[in-house]
């Protein structure tokens, strides 16, 4: 990935109506993924901040040089032993991410699929110009993707060692790297003793205690409308909120939309749903989770049980907004004459 630019460490006094400062909040801003990142901290002392954006550095770093898709990295030498057919040592650490991956693939009924790589490379995803066009892959090579069928469950690790009984897996964390940077930079946080900041990647993050005494508050984006808030959603404590959409990445053919979340089962962008946003603790069950409610299309409801997920928003094709009971109680919509349709964790009939 991108090399990460030196850390900015802004610090903002918040001021009251009056115009006296109370205690600061302190803001670093830096580049990585491809996106900017912002830290807010709330209650930390100068000396603190200076000790967590060394921390967050390495963090991100350390994700960066492990997981990058197609520059040199971790994961691409994993992919070529795959590709090769041989066996390859991993690290500890890399391979709880593998395990972890593949716990939310299954969970998913493998809609999330990190094993999908050669699928995202078929459609130019894998390569810094994603976004010029071209036209979509033909059709014979993705038949041939969907007949070899990779998935988390032919990666196999034993005693720090993965091998593969498929040559067409490929593995990507295009879905998951965001949430897991975050889970781990919010664990640094924790070590220099920050309990109340909030890591924004992109427009997805992590929450955790309170913005002074009253909580964090995310907007979230209209999948449809340049720079337009759909809704804003108030956490506090320790919550993600991931949001995937077919707005993130996608590129123009002969005047039709290609958005980069594939369907494993199709081979082809995802129908139905263009906006997904999930709330959970965990930011990297939060991001798997926003990827396979949109593939899932009306069927979300479903995945999101069997994912543990209980807060979540979807955004139609046609525009229309779902979401769960749980999650109403914390949305407010930009535009008060949305009406929302209520859906319940596992059931699969849209009303």
């Amino acid at each position: 990935m991108m090399k990460l630019f030196p850390l900015l460490l802004i610090l903002v006094a918040l001021l009251t109506a009056c115009g006296e400062p109370q205690e600061s909040a302190r803001q670093a801003k830096f580049y990585a993924f491809g996106t900017e990142i912002d830290v807010s901290l709330y209650g930390v002392d100068a000396e603190t901040a200076e000790k967590t954006v060394d921390a967050l550095e390495d963090s991100f770093n350390a994700i960066n040089d492990t997981w990058h898709a197609w520059k040199p990295s971790t994961l691409t030498r994993i992919n070529k032993a795959i590709a090769n057919g041989e066996p390859v040592e991993i690290k500890p650490q890399v391979a709880a991410v593998i395990e972890e991956a593949a716990t939310y693939a299954k969970e998913s009924h493998h809609l999330f699929n990190p094993a999908a790589g050669k699928l995202f490379e078929l459609w130019g995803y894998h390569r810094d110009d994603w976004f010029e066009s071209r036209p979509p892959p033909a059709q014979d090579k993705i038949d041939a993707w969907l007949k070899a069928a990779p998935s988390m469950e032919n990666i196999h690790i034993q005693d720090n060692i993965l091998t593969s009984d498929n040559p067409m897996v490929k593995l990507g964390f295009g879905g998951f790297a965001k949430g897991t940077a975050v889970d781990a930079a919010i664990e640094a946080l924790k070590k220099q003793g920050v309990n109340n900041a909030i890591i924004n990647i992109g427009g997805d993050l992590r929450a955790i205690g309170k913005h002074g005494h009253r909580p964090w508050v995310i907007g979230i984006r209209h999948p449809r409308k340049e720079a337009a808030m759909l809704a804003s959603v108030a956490v506090s404590g320790d919550e993600s909120v991931f949001t995937s959409g077919d707005y993130e990445r996608f590129f123009t053919y002969e005047g039709k939309r290609y958005p980069h979340i594939l369907d494993p089962r199709t081979g082809y962008p995802a129908q139905d749903n263009i906006s997904a946003t999930v709330i959970h603790q965990q930011a990297a069950r939060a991001d798997a989770a926003a990827t396979a409610l949109i593939v899932a299309g009306k069927d979300w409801p479903e995945i999101a049980a069997s994912m543990g997920i209980k807060e979540v928003m979807i955004v139609r094709t046609d525009g229309q907004v779902e979401m769960t009971p749980s999650m109403q109680k914390k949305i407010h919509f930009t535009d008060k004459s949305t009406q929302p349709i209520l859906r319940e964790i596992g059931t699969t009939t849209t009303p």
